[in-house]
């Protein structure tokens, strides 16, 4: 079985739960607190869901059929999964719980349990999970980096980059909004004290400036005479 109860707007939450009071109880908790809520009753559809439909979270049952969460946490892991994974279960000894987080889970949930701690977990590894977003991915204006999978992209159009190019860029997005100089830059990109006769990081800095500003719009890479470089929206 597979329940949509909203539409994306709110974070999305993905309920694998074979037992259908469980389930039910679960997912209106989750409905009347504010978010959108999916579900599946076996680990084989759940799995399919969550590769689909990229929830914000998920909520998941060790004792399913067809494939049990520990193996559902594990594929999503394999597959590239980053969504926070809450697990439930009635299995309370340290080996189980070390298992489901070598599995892939964040956080456990012994049944039964409290709706008003469900909820409090769900918030908490919701929250977490924003600001490990907020730092893989960079932004800078419509210039975007994704840490994760090295993908740079400035109004949605990919850019490729060179592995120096592309440190040199991930420096720059991380200081966004203050100048740095070239010995900063030669230190933290090139691993070496700063010397003085070579132009290497300013032909570098001109090959970022051709493929992130060009013909891409309003500049973002911005020489600040005297001192160095600044990335700025």
């Amino acid at each position: 079985m597979t329940t949509v109860t909203a539409g994306r707007t709110r974070p999305t939450i993905l309920v694998i739960e074979d037992r259908a009071e469980v389930l039910e109880v679960v997912s209106r908790t989750l409905t009347e607190s504010g978010y959108s809520v999916l579900t599946a009753q076996d680990g084989e559809s759940g799995l399919a869901i969550a590769l689909d439909q990229a929830p914000d979270l998920l909520i998941l049952d060790i004792g399913l059929p067809k494939a049990n969460g520990l193996d559902v946490a594990r594929e999503l892991r394999e597959r590239g999964f980053r969504a926070p994974v809450l697990m439930l279960t009635a299995r309370v000894t340290i080996g189980d719980r070390v298992a489901g987080l070598e599995a892939g889970a964040d956080d456990y949930l012994v049944k039964p349990f409290d709706v008003d701690e469900l909820v409090a977990r769900v918030r908490a590894l919701l929250r977490r999970s924003t600001l490990r977003d907020e730092e893989l991915q960079l932004r800078v204006g419509t210039l975007q980096l994704d840490t994760v999978s090295r993908e740079v992209t400035r109004d949605g159009t990919p850019i490729s980059l060179t592995q120096k190019e592309y440190a040199l860029l991930e420096y720059l997005m991380r200081h966004a909004g203050h100048a740095v100089t070239r010995e900063q830059i030669a230190e933290h990109v090139w691993k070496t004290e700063f010397d003085p006769s070579t132009n290497i990081v300013d032909v570098y800095i001109n090959y970022l400036r051709k493929k992130i500003d060009g013909a891409q719009g309003a500049n973002l890479l911005h020489t600040v005479r005297g001192t160095g470089y600044m990335l700025r929206a």
